[in-house]
């Protein structure tokens, strides 16, 4: 269940820097249960840089489509709930050696993390949230 996004919230949160933004990803995705990534017919997006592939993710649909733009058109924000992610889209991931992009807008990128240490990320910030309750 995507949670409503105020057009003020999605303005100043895009103004962030990219490590303010990862730490956004982690407090959304912990506290609304999903990741978003966008996909097609054929799979999810994936980008290629000199020397990883890496699947963008974003904390909420609306950042998902904003950054898709033209290029990705055809594409559809998509939620993974953070359990399947946890437990099967991280080994897979690792497993093939493919990295993630946190939160990349159209004009900058996010922060690129491994897998297994973005996972670590975000158990932590499960259990920060769990003991505040």
């Amino acid at each position: 269940m995507t949670y409503p996004l105020s057009p003020e919230e999605f303005q100043t949160t895009l103004a962030q820097d990219a490590e303010q933004r990862y730490h956004h990803f982690l407090q959304q995705a912990v506290l609304h249960n999903e990741v978003w990534i966008l996909k097609d017919d054929e799979g999810c997006v994936s980008l290629s840089t000199d020397d990883e592939v890496c699947i963008p993710v974003w904390p909420h649909p609306d950042y998902a489509k904003a950054w898709a733009g033209n290029d990705f058109a055809a594409c559809e924000p998509y939620a993974v709930p953070l359990k399947t992610w946890l437990d099967r889209w991280v080994k897979g991931m690792s497993e093939d050696g493919v990295a993630v992009a946190v939160f990349p807008l159209a004009d900058a990128d996010g922060v690129v993390e491994d897998p297994a240490t973005m996972a670590d990320d975000l158990l932590r910030k499960m259990a920060k949230l769990n003991r505040k309750k």
